[in-house]
Parts: structure tokens; C-alpha cells; sequence
């Protein structure tokens, strides 16, 4: 196993923080967030909430598929969330999902996504050293970003706890 590292994307949209979660907590969210030709399918979703329980999906790189399974946890702040490998490409791979309203710019939010991965050795790695490191990663998170930012206005602001 490689040392894992913790890379972090942030990007300011219009919207509330709650806005964005209401979003991620929609179960066609993962579909929507993920950029072809890489397809996003749910095989069991036994999440209660957004940050309680355990999802299995299969990511499909064309014709080869990737099954992983995610445990949902609470994150660092109430409008915040972790999705954690149990099992899957990677040895390590911690998600955190942040959204932060902005008081100084009222109607903005800061989405924030905080990865740890580490790798397996050998060829075992190469399929996240290619697809989940590097430039492929800040593409894949500009990507939600961007996705995120087109679909905000359809979630309701619902307040979180």
C-alpha cells in the first residue's frame, strides 16, 4: 500500500449550504455528479440518512466494473457528510463533503471536498493511480462542482440539525 495523502477542491456557487445537502441526499445525486464515459451504478443502498449507513455501487469504466462500498458517517460540521471505503479500488479512500454558507457573501456557498486515498501495490493500483489521482481527480470534482452548481436551484433550502 502507497502512504496515503489528502488532496482538497473547494469551489463558491450560489445556494445555501443546506440547499447542497438536500442535493447530495437525493439518490440520483451520485448518478448526476458522475462525468461519462464513467457510470455510476447503485447495487444496494442501505443509507438511513445522508450520513448514516452503507452504500454499494458499481463505478463502470466503459465495459469494466468497479464494485466499492461506502459507509455514509457524520462529517466535521452540521452541513457536512463522510463517505469512507469499506471496500473497493482503492486501500484508502476517506471522502469528506463540506458545504459552508459564506455570511460575508449572503446567497453564496463553499463546497468542499477533502479526499485521503492511498493506493494498492502493483497492478492492483494502478487502476486509482490512474482514474483517482492527479489530474483525473481535479477533473472529476471540478466536474460535480460544476454539476452541483447547475442543479442547486431545484433543491429546497431545508434547514439541518
Amino acid at each position: 500500500m502507497s502512504q496515503s495523502k489528502t488532496v482538497e477542491f473547494s469551489m463558491t456557487i450560489p445556494g445555501t449550504a443546506a440547499q447542497v445537502m438536500a442535493f447530495y441526499a437525493d439518490p440520483k445525486a451520485p448518478v448526476i455528479l458522475t462525468p461519462p464515459p464513467i457510470f455510476f451504478q447503485i447495487r444496494d443502498d442501505r443509507r438511513t440518512a445522508i450520513d448514516q449507513g452503507e452504500i454499494e455501487f458499481t463505478l463502470w469504466f466503459t465495459f469494466i466494473p468497479f464494485k466499492w462500498t461506502s459507509r455514509h458517517e457524520p462529517g466535521p460540521i452540521p452541513t457536512s457528510f463522510i463517505d469512507r471505503m469499506v471496500s473497493g479500488p482503492a486501500a484508502v479512500w476517506v471522502h469528506e463533503h463540506i458545504a459552508r454558507d459564506l455570511p460575508d457573501k449572503p446567497g453564496y456557498v463553499e463546497i468542499t471536498d477533502r479526499i485521503e486515498i492511498a493506493h494498492k501495490d502493483g497492478l492492483a493500483g494502478l487502476f486509482t493511480r490512474l482514474f483517482f489521482d492527479g489530474l483525473p481527480l481535479r477533473f472529476l470534482f471540478f466536474y460535480r462542482h460544476l454539476r452541483t452548481r447547475m442543479v442547486i436551484g431545484r433543491y429546497p433550502a431545508r434547514q439541518t440539525a
